[in-house]
């Protein structure tokens, strides 16, 4: 089993690009999407500079991370013959990193237009891990309505809320407060930073 990760159209690709790379580092196979809005986000924030072709992705990538090519398998958009598009084979988990407003309210109200989509779908059904990086503000009612049905639906809402209490310098390290939340919630061990009242100056 493999963990799944998707990285849709909101501003924050670092948090997927970061989470990708963590994942590699603790050995972890990965699957990947990326929606076309979030590859126009990731080309515009990161000097990566992606194709929309999955397999020119995935060299790309493979190369960027220093990583065996098997560690990797990219899906397109609308590759419905992925795995994990049946409940016969879910993923380990599944994480949209970042998640924006309309890939959310699409997982919400049950459409799996798309892979990604029908990816939250399985795992939502069958009961597996499905956690949302959230990084829209603000937020209206039917937004906030779309997140509780989620989290009653048993997925994991974790907007994108990097704290201040370690002090960060730069940006990095505001990226690696959320990426170590995300992995603790795949009980990945990392030391990406301190925890709360273990070496934390205040």
């Amino acid at each position: 089993m493999r963990f799944v990760i998707a990285i849709t159209g909101a501003s924050g690709s670092l948090y997927g690009i970061r989470l990708l790379e963590c994942l590699f580092k603790a050995k972890e196979n990965v699957d990947l999407m990326i929606s076309p809005a979030g590859l126009m986000v990731i080309n515009s924030e990161t000097d990566l500079q992606l194709s929309a072709r999955p397999h020119e992705t995935h060299q790309k990538l493979v190369q960027f991370f220093e990583i065996k090519p098997e560690q990797l398998r990219v899906f397109g958009h609308q590759q419905w013959t992925a795995p994990f598009a049946s409940g016969s084979s879910p993923p380990k988990a599944f994480v949209i990193c970042p998640c924006t407003n309309g890939t959310m309210a699409s997982i919400a109200n049950g459409l799996s237009r798309n892979l990604i989509e029908r990816t939250a779908d399985v795992v939502l059904k069958e009961q597996r891990k499905l956690i949302l990086v959230h990084r829209e503000t603000p937020l209206s009612i039917i937004q906030l309505e779309n997140l509780l049905k989620l989290a009653k639906a048993g997925a994991t809402i974790m907007p994108a809320n990097p704290a201040f209490y370690q002090r960060p310098q730069k940006i990095e390290e505001l990226v690696d407060f959320m990426v170590a939340r995300i992995l603790d919630h795949l009980n990945i061990s990392h030391d990406l930073l301190p925890r709360w009242g273990n070496g934390v100056s205040l």
